[in-house]
């Protein structure tokens, strides 16, 4: 593999028994933009670490210029200048932007160069398109302004090699063409980029190469230019894929959940919808439209007022997320890793915490858990190699499954689900989506907040989109476009009334 910048050769890891990295061989040249594809669980993730440092692998050689070279941890492999930016933010929420982005780099001897640190922050930031104070801490920002700030840590660290593990799940388009012209300038001046995504439009239009991972085998690997992003899809899953979204049933009739005047401060004004039996309802607009924080306030997250909640035709009164559970109402966040799961637990200690009180009565009794558990694993697709691993061991898709399965344990009547394919493989958003028209089809009322205009338009009955935290546009049937979408979202339209509660 002459020429390449970082090469592998018959690359093997395995956990115990199980090898799940099968001979890969691979080379990665500067000056060029290397995608690697596959479904969750393909074997991307546990490449990128034994490719960073962050472990070793079993068997097999790594050629950094030419030369044999095995990296002890992810310093010696940024000291050779290769950095990762993680899939799942691995910043410290207690500490500034600056202070995140300089961590273990600091500026200054004995004592730290804060000012500079902070100046430097700020440029760091600001060519992302994020206009803080590199003086706020990690903790009060945004999922999208944390994805921002790991991007930034990693610029900054001199980069030869820079690996992207799906740095756009939680951009708006303008973030990400800001993103992708920075990636432009850095291949530019030769720095070699692997770029990491499930949204195989952005490989067609971004990468030089494309390497597809199957079952931790590479299955292909050639020019971008030779392959369509459908072409993508079926090599990552080995078969033509079918339609990603099933056919949509009406909706039955009546009201299943009334909301009226909801009102989060500084995000959301003056709310009102309903949702019907069987429907499922779209939430749309830019990060900062107040979707999340409306539904956060809503199960008693944040500080909230609300005129009136009914389910079912019956008042509610919604203090926290577990009233809202046991009232039949369930919401998964957008945040898996911060808010979704309990990533240093085992799966059936998350699987069943919504509902512990189905378990403990009032000894906690391991063995209906544990069936519990052994129901849920072919239920919802869930991949893992065994049961009794954390959860954090498994694949972004999967952990997704894993915490669509807490929230179903409840036997819920509505489903809120905010971002939920976000960093998940095209075969696992197909899975996904039929778990949701399922559900819908079993007359609950599921109701779906995304980034992804594709996603909302492929799922639901109608769109509400929201800018700015007030109600812009109610859309369905022939209304449901990317255009209006976005004319609603931008606030060149404006429906005259909001929806009648």
């Amino acid at each position: 593999m002459s020429g390449a910048l970082l090469s592998f050769q018959e690359l093997r890891k395995s956990f115990g028994p199980v090898e799940v990295l099968h001979g890969v061989s691979l080379e990665l040249k500067a000056g060029e933009v290397h995608a690697l594809i596959g479904e969750n669980g393909a074997g991307k993730s546990t490449l990128m670490k034994i490719l960073a440092g962050y472990q070793p692998a079993s068997s097999g050689e790594m050629q950094l210029n030419g030369a044999s070279v095995r990296f002890a941890s992810s310093r010696d492999a940024e000291a050779n200048g290769v950095v990762l930016i993680h899939q799942e933010f691995a910043l410290a929420d207690d500490l500034t932007i600056a202070q995140n982005i300089f961590l273990g780099h600091e500026v200054g001897g004995l004592l730290l160069n804060e000012g500079a640190m902070n100046r430097m922050a700020a440029e760091a930031v600001t060519r992302l398109g994020l206009h803080l104070d590199p003086r706020t801490r990690v903790k009060d920002l945004s999922v999208p302004q944390k994805q921002l700030v790991e991007i930034a840590k990693a610029l900054s660290r001199d980069a030869r090699l820079l690996i992207m593990d799906e740095p756009t799940a939680s951009l708006t388009l303008r973030e990400t063409e800001l993103l992708f012209g920075l990636i432009r300038g850095l291949r530019a001046a030769g720095v070699g980029v692997v770029y990491i995504s499930h949204r195989l439009d952005e490989v067609n239009a971004l990468a030089d190469r494309v390497t597809v991972l199957r079952d931790g085998r590479v299955v292909h690997s050639g020019p971008a230019a030779e392959l369509t992003p459908h072409q993508m899809a079926s090599l990552m899953v080995g078969r033509e894929l079918e339609d990603m979204f099933p056919g949509q049933a009406p909706p039955g009739q009546g009201t299943l959940l009334r909301v009226e005047g909801l009102s989060v401060p500084g995000w959301v004004h003056d709310l009102s919808f309903t949702l019907s039996p069987g429907e499922v309802l779209g939430f749309a607009g830019l990060v900062g439209a107040g979707r999340t924080e409306a539904f956060e306030g809503l199960i008693g997250l944040r500080r909230h007022t609300v005129r009136r909640t009914e389910l079912g035709g019956r008042p509610l009164r919604l203090s926290s997320p577990g009233t809202a559970a046991r009232a039949g109402l369930v919401y998964l966040s957008e945040d898996r890793k911060g808010k979704g799961l309990l990533m240093d637990f085992k799966l059936r200690p998350n699987l069943t915490l919504t509902t512990l009180d189905h378990y403990a009565r009032p000894l906690l009794d391991a063995r209906q858990e544990q069936a519990a558990l052994e129901r849920a694993v072919p239920e919802y697709g869930i991949r893992a190699g065994q049961l009794d691993v954390l959860a954090s061991s498994l694949s972004g898709g999967n952990q997704q499954k894993l915490a669509l399965a807490r929230i179903l344990e409840a036997s819920p009547q509505v489903i809120v689900l905010d971002e939920p394919t976000r960093g998940v493989d095209v075969g696992a958003k197909r899975e996904i989506y039929a778990l949701i028209h399922r559900l819908a089809a079993a007359g609950r009322g599921v109701i779906v907040i995304s980034s992804e205009l594709p996603e909302l338009l492929g799922l639901c009955h109608r769109l509400l989109v929201l800018r700015e935290g007030r109600l812009t546009g109610t859309l369905s049937g022939a209304q449901l476009s990317e255009t209006e979408v976005i004319q609603y979202a931008t606030g060149l339209k404006t429906d005259p009334l909001p929806e009648s509660a």
